[in-house]
């Protein structure tokens, strides 16, 4: 999320809210099933040796030249070897960085005599294949370029020598010594999760049969087994349920809560408390620079989308139960201000500057961001939500766009709150800055607008809150060496985030117009998602770099949200159906954090750096221990909710 942490880089070179516990509660033995499952899942991910490897041992030919480095994460060694007569000026770029100037890594001397070559040694990223530029001096001609995807721990000498023609230079990369594989952990720490889910299906099914059943109740020797015994087996003499069983009736189809969504909203919030804890220090668990996605980049705007799906039906809910239009809006904005004074004061990363004051407060985070847009979002419903769906006319031939139509006021307003981010990005001026700039500034478009990052977005958030008061280590530091302050929660991009909370309004929408009828739920929801994606694919013209308003994470763009609610869609309907509809999956494990997201949230940010959350590290530089160490304190997230599920403790703001 908006927490990061700046890395220590090397010289020259960057390191490229919770629902309600279900009616229907789980079986006895599957209840300590689950427990057990989650202890030993826990376990065996706090036991399992974390895969190291060392580097190789190396001898170059020149030891005179070489001096003992101990590489860190995501570096290896790159020895230049300059057999020309000229001092030679190594430069390099990384892939990801687009349009960027050249970063000087240092120069080589020429040869001191003929046979006699110099060399220099140095460090390389290994996150992103990079180009290296080797340049003559004093005239600074450019004598060749090496795209080169260099290897974690490798050791690797570059070659600049003529050949034949001693006006052509020859350029060529040897492997000295092997690099490590970095992604091995990740493999195993899949298969052990997934063979962890695999015993929890078999032992599912296997409680699931009648004789099992039976001998687990009888074992337990106490008079609720007996009973249930009796209720799922039948005793001789009963024929009948009591009638205390059926008193009541079932409860309406419309209020039964859907598994689905408190399992999609689950799934985002244990990718978040991953990412957040460090996602083992690999790069596609961090957030990108600039432009582009990364798995770090899509749990944010799903747990937006979907607090938008959860407000349609929560609002329904109460209207339907009699409550008042001006007291569920007392609710709303007193539930916006606790989230807001949360954000700003508890979770807050300028507490590792020390204690807050109000010199160094960030105002702009992620609940921050959440309150306005739940605040935003659940006032339109509740100026347009009906109480009673049921008396709605489905067969008329405007009724297919009934979810959109019905709810047009709405609409206007989020089209309105649209036109307004279009006009503030690319016609409000910048100083010093072109307008509509939608760049990272720094080394970003060959360095012509170093202070530019972000265009309108950054300029009105370093305005209207002040450089001290919004985010100071952004992503964009990390490849496009940006020196200017920029929030990627700040204030323009919070209204493409209320569009993307709408759009999960609109989910719910449909849920509630077409309840029960599951074809046309999820169709409606394939729809929405093809119509969202086409959108993506005009303004971004299916390019990272190159389209009209590129998918930016930083900047919350228009297709950024378009792009992730085209995914939010298509994965509701995946779990939709296997969860709510044919029964396949239940849900869990991520029903339960779920079911409980605001005091997961809260909790992992405020106990990050405590036992057994993190501990101290053999080697901080592996990512075999940090990847441990971060699946070990989202295991512990997970068995918290999960626990906290069965006691019936559910936080509410």
């Amino acid at each position: 999320m908006a927490k990061r942490k700046l890395k220590k880089n090397f010289k020259g070179t960057s390191s490229v809210a919770g629902g309600e516990a279900s009616q229907k509660e789980m079986a006895q033995p599957e209840k300590y099933y689950m427990f057990s499952l989650a202890a030993i899942a826990l376990l065996v991910a706090v036991s399992v040796a974390p895969l190291t490897a060392e580097m190789s041992n190396f001898t170059s030919g020149f030891p005179h030249h070489h001096k003992h480095t101990v590489l860190k994460m995501d570096e290896a060694s790159l020895t230049v070897i300059n057999e020309l007569e000229t001092d030679v000026v190594v430069s390099w770029v990384s892939e990801r960085c687009y349009q960027c100037l050249y970063q000087q890594l240092g120069v080589v001397p020429g040869r001191p005599s003929s046979g006699q070559p110099s060399s220099v040694d140095f460090i390389v990223s290994t996150q992103h294949e990079i180009t290296l530029q080797l340049n003559s001096t004093p005239v600074n001609l450019e004598l060749c370029t090496v795209p080169y995807h260099f290897g974690e721990h490798g050791n690797y000498s570059l070659w600049a020598k003529n050949l034949n023609d001693s006006s052509v230079v020859n350029c060529s990369v040897v492997t000295v010594a092997d690099p490590v594989n970095s992604y091995i952990p990740i493999l195993v720490a899949f298969l052990i999760f997934a063979g962890l889910a695999l015993v929890f299906a078999i032992g599912k099914i296997i409680l699931g049969l009648d004789v099992i059943r039976a001998f687990l109740f009888r074992i337990g020797g106490s008079m609720e087994t007996e009973r249930l015994i009796n209720s799922e087996l039948g005793t001789p003499g009963r024929t009948a349920a009591p009638v205390t069983d059926n008193i009541l009736p079932p409860p309406p189809s419309p209020s039964k809560r859907l598994r689905s969504l408190d399992t999609f909203r689950g799934i985002s919030l244990v990718i978040m408390v991953f990412v957040n804890y460090g996602g083992g220090r690999y790069w596609f668990f961090r957030h990108e620079s600039w432009n582009g996605l990364t798995i770090a980049d899509l749990v944010f705007p799903w747990f937006v989308f979907i607090m938008g799906t959860s407000i349609a039906l929560s609002i329904n809910s109460l209207l339907r139960a009699g409550s008042t239009r001006c007291s569920l809006l007392g609710k709303v904005m007193w539930r916006s201000l606790q989230l807001f004074i949360i954000g700003v004061f508890i979770i807050n990363p300028n507490y590792c500057q020390g204690p807050l004051s109000w010199s160094n407060l960030r105002i702009p985070g992620v609940l921050q961001r959440l309150a306005w847009s739940y605040l935003v979002v659940a006032c339109l419903d509740l100026l347009v939500a009906r109480g009673h769906l049921d008396i709605l006319p489905m067969d008329a031939w405007w009724s297919p766009a009934l979810d959109i139509l019905l709810y047009w006021p709405a609409w206007l307003c989020v089209l309105l709150l649209e036109t307004l981010w279009l006009c503030l990005t690319f016609v409000l001026p910048v100083p010093d800055c072109p307008m509509g700039y939608l760049g990272p500034g720094g080394i970003g478009d060959m360095g012509l607008y170093t202070n530019c990052t972000g265009g309108a977005a950054g300029f009105i958030d370093r305005w209207l809150l002040g450089e001290n008061h919004i985010y100071q280590t952004p992503s964009s530091r990390v490849i496009y060496a940006t020196r200017m302050p920029y929030d990627p929660e700040g204030v323009l991009g919070s209204i493409n985030s209320i569009l993307m909370a709408f759009l999960g309004l609109q989910a719910g929408k449909i849920i509630l117009h077409y309840r029960d009828l599951h074809t046309s739920i999820m169709s409606r929801f394939l729809i929405w998602s093809l119509s969202l994606g086409v959108i993506s694919a005009v303004l971004t013209k299916c390019s990272t770099d190159e389209g009209f308003i590129p998918v930016n994470k930083n900047l919350w763009s228009l297709s950024y949200v378009t792009t992730l609610a085209c995914f939010a869609y298509v994965l509701l309907v995946m779990i939709y159906y296997t969860v709510d509809v044919k029964n396949w999956w239940s849900g869990a494990p991520f029903y339960y954090p779920g079911m409980n997201s605001i005091l997961v949230y809260v909790g992992h940010e405020v106990l990050e750096d405590y036992f057994p959350f993190r501990w101290r590290m053999a080697n901080s530089q592996s990512h075999a221990e940090h990847l441990t160490q971060n699946l070990v304190a989202t295991s512990c997230w997970v068995l918290i909710s999960y626990v906290l599920y069965r006691k019936k403790i559910f936080w509410k703001i």
